[in-house]
């Protein structure tokens, strides 16, 4: 079979059983099957239960793209959009096929470009396990690549964590943010991020000010899954206050699964600060949450970029282990022009 005599495609309503199974195919990591493979080990967290999209989920905002030969569907890739920034996110990239699977799926890239150019979408990322020709298949597709991160997962078999008490939070300064935040956010993120990626991803104030929705900051390779899950903001403000009093060492982004997920944790520390105190308040959080609404101990995973080291290291310290690297990948579509300044006209 040759994937030259097959097509690309916007999916269809009456794609969707065949769409599951090859996630499926994907997930089970069958040998003529590829995927953006975001391996783990244990129980299985992969692909199709991490970013599932039931259809309840499915938004609008969301493109599903087949690739169909001789009637039968070959490959899927799917998009989530977030509306706010016109940026687009490829959380899903399966083909089956031992010989054409890697044609299948710059097949479909390509007619996302495609699609991406004429709907005006200024960025495209993705983030994919350095395996089966993952990052040199999108490198070729003109993306850039310019960060890891590593995931980190703690069982559900790990040692339970106490739920935090509130004068625990108040002496460790943890609080909920509210949207008097947003520029002391961005400070903190702008502190923590070096200046070239920090360039790429163009954070803004208003992003941070975004308290609800599906899309959250900072980005990660793990975000999607928050929309199946309620999301939290907690902050931990400076001891000094620093020069204006609104100064914050860190933050803890928890997200409590509603699906049949891992639990999410996100923490970001300025280098000096110890993220100890937020790490054990999000997982305390997140176990005080779960046996409330009767969801249970999934286990939760953390993305750690690498540049956040030796964050790691307290995430190991509290029962995760790191059970694969990802590589973060963008694509620009809009041109990057400098602005326009005054000059002196010669008479």
């Amino acid at each position: 079979m040759s994937a030259r005599s097959g097509k690309a495609r916007s999916a269809r309503l009456t794609d969707l059983a065949a769409l599951g199974e090859l996630s499926r195919l994907s997930l089970r990591d069958a040998p003529d099957a590829r995927s953006l493979g975001l391996p783990v080990t244990g129980r299985p967290i992969g692909v199709f239960n991490l970013f599932r999209f039931p259809l309840g989920a499915f938004t609008p905002h969301d493109l599903l793209y087949v690739f169909e030969e001789e009637g039968h569907i070959a490959g899927l890739l799917r998009v989530e959009r977030d509306p706010g920034r016109d940026e687009w996110t490829i959380v899903e990239l399966d083909a089956v096929g031992a010989m054409d699977a890697g044609d299948i799926r710059f097949r479909l890239v390509q007619h996302l470009l495609r699609d991406a150019a004429r709907r005006g979408a200024a960025r495209l990322h993705v983030a994919c396990a350095d395996e089966h020709g993952n990052v040199p298949l999108f490198m070729q597709a003109g993306f850039a690549r310019y960060g890891e991160e590593l995931l980190l997962f703690r069982p559900p078999s790990a040692p339970a964590v106490r739920p935090p008490t509130d004068a625990q939070a108040r002496a460790a300064r943890i609080r909920s943010a509210t949207g008097l935040d947003a520029v002391a956010l961005f400070r903190l993120h702008k502190a923590v991020t070096p200046a070239p990626v920090a360039r790429i991803e163009m954070l803004r104030i208003a992003d941070w000010d975004r308290s609800d929705g599906p899309w959250r900051v900072p980005r990660s390779s793990l975000a999607p899954i928050l929309r199946f899950a309620d999301v939290d903001l907690f902050v931990q403000e400076s001891a000094d206050g620093g020069p204006d009093g609104t100064a914050l060492d860190g933050f803890v982004e928890v997200g409590v699964a509603k699906e049949d997920q891992p639990h999410y944790l996100k923490v970001c520390v300025r280098p000096e600060t110890d993220a100890t105190d937020l790490i054990r308040f999000g997982l305390g959080t997140i176990a005080a949450r779960a046996e409330k609404g009767g969801r249970g101990d999934r286990g939760v995973m953390t993305p750690v970029r690498t540049y956040e080291s030796p964050l790691e290291r307290r995430f190991e310290d509290a029962g995760f282990t790191c059970v694969a690297t990802v590589t973060l990948l963008i694509k620009e579509t809009l041109v990057r022009v400098a602005e326009p300044a005054l000059v002196p006209a010669i008479g």
